[in-house]
């Protein structure tokens, strides 16, 4: 039983899990903001660019449509419970997790945090917060039905290790300028 919720779990949240890291790969150009400010400081910096911000969210739509394609093999392979995503509901995880994203980058400038300073807490769940905020607004139905309590518990308390992992992994491999 567990297997199955922690699978369900993760791959409910994989959407919103993979634009932020297409964003890195893909992004750079013009940043979102302008180079504006507020209160002498960037209002969200050269790191979230509209490039970034768009090939993330077609990545996690294009996930989802994938993860639809072979969900019945998969669902059977391990005997598991796991949901599909309505179109609606892939983009609101995708483009509410880049969201989150954004959000979290404006709250660090205000309190004076530097592009890429850590912020615990607020770094790994920011996307998260954002992805399934934006799914109860797109896709109520979906959301509820998908994300239970259970699965809810396990989000959190998975997202924190895999974010921690995949950016010290990103780190090593030079894609990152600091590990967390």
């Amino acid at each position: 039983m567990i297997v199955s919720l922690v699978a369900g779990a993760l791959w409910a949240m994989l959407p919103a899990y993979v634009p932020n890291n297409v964003a890195v790969l893909a992004g750079g150009g013009r940043p979102i903001d302008g180079g504006r400010t507020l209160g002498g400081r960037r209002l969200l910096g050269d790191g979230k660019t509209w490039r970034g911000t768009a090939a993330g969210t077609v990545a996690g739509v294009a996930l989802a449509l994938g993860l639809n394609a072979v969900h019945p093999a998969v669902a059977a392979t391990l005997g598991s419970d796991l949901p599909t995503f309505p179109l609606h509901a892939a983009f609101a995880l995708a483009f509410g997790a880049m969201l989150g994203d954004i959000g979290a980058s404006l709250v660090k400038r205000r309190l004076g945090r530097q592009r890429g300073a850590a912020v615990p807490g607020l770094d790994q769940l920011d996307f998260v917060v954002g992805a399934l905020g934006l799914a109860v607004l797109l896709a109520p139905a979906w959301t509820v039905a998908t994300f239970s309590l259970p699965r809810l518990a396990v989000v959190l308390i998975a997202t924190p290790l895999l974010h921690v992992t995949t950016n010290a992994g990103a780190y090593l491999l030079g894609l990152k300028a600091e590990p967390w």
